[in-house]
């Protein structure tokens, strides 16, 4: 599976943003998906997965209640919508992708996922 993630900007602290991943490939459906994102220094961090049914989510701490990751298979599409921004949240964001059975749930380790879009930049200022 190809993926292209999109969506990134420049944004002031408190708004929202959508980014946006597109994926091509027949095995999409049988995929777990999640969202990472990477600032200089600091290795590529968890921010939220979804496992291949959809049932079920998980985020990291520091974006729970404001991010909400969600999947679309008809339209191969994954999206996150980040609400209430805060200069934290400036990174460059990847969508990543990885085949599992039915029952796997969601994976925070990014050496999990074979599948990984360009990345979108996002940059909240206050």
């Amino acid at each position: 599976v190809q993926l292209q993630a999109s969506g990134g900007g420049f944004v002031q602290v408190g708004d929202s943003r959508r980014l946006s991943c597109a994926a091509t490939g027949r095995t999409f459906s049988r995929c777990a998906l999640g969202w990472f994102r990477h600032t200089p220094g600091k290795e590529r961090g968890f921010v939220a997965g979804i496992t291949r049914s959809g049932r079920s989510t998980e985020y990291t701490e520091s974006v729970e209640g404001r991010f909400t990751i969600s999947r679309d298979n008809d339209k191969k599409m994954v999206y996150l919508q980040m609400n209430s921004l805060n200069s934290e949240d400036t990174a460059v964001y990847y969508c990543a992708a990885r085949e599992t059975i039915l029952t796997v749930p969601v994976s925070n380790d990014y050496q999990d996922y074979p599948y990984w879009g360009q990345g979108t930049q996002v940059t909240v200022s206050s």
